[in-house]
């Protein structure tokens, strides 16, 4: 398969998910749920809905039996003094908690297309 049918994403440490574009920047994923039509459901059409989902079947006994937990590699961070312009740091402060989290996704998308892209 090729680069060009992968969308990469990432999940931050605030839940939110950012979509990583041509250039190598990430942009925060759309919200597409009507949650209004969620809520409005009963208990069991949430049940019926699940249970007919051929994307999620149901996790039975054998599937736990036989799980295991998966921890990614973590990659080591280091602490850096960083110069940057007012507007940019604001910026990112704004976004709320996992601010830095983000900021370290955009920095690592460009080095990632540079890499790419020469």
């Amino acid at each position: 398969m090729s680069d060009a049918n992968i969308t990469k994403a990432v999940l931050t440490a605030d839940g939110k998910v950012l979509i990583e574009q041509p250039d190598g920047s990430y942009r925060a994923a759309a919200v597409v749920t009507d949650w209004d039509q969620v809520n409005a459901r009963s208990e069991e059409e949430v049940e019926a809905a699940a249970l007919t989902d051929p994307d999620a079947p149901p996790l039975d006994d054998e599937f736990w039996r036989n799980a295991r937990i998966v921890v990614p590699p973590r990659n080591p961070k280091r602490h850096q003094g960083l110069r940057l312009d007012a507007e940019v740091l604001d910026w990112f402060k704004s976004q709320g908690p996992g601010w830095q989290t983000r900021m370290n996704a955009v920095l690592k998308s460009y080095v990632e297309a540079r890499k790419r892209h020469g």
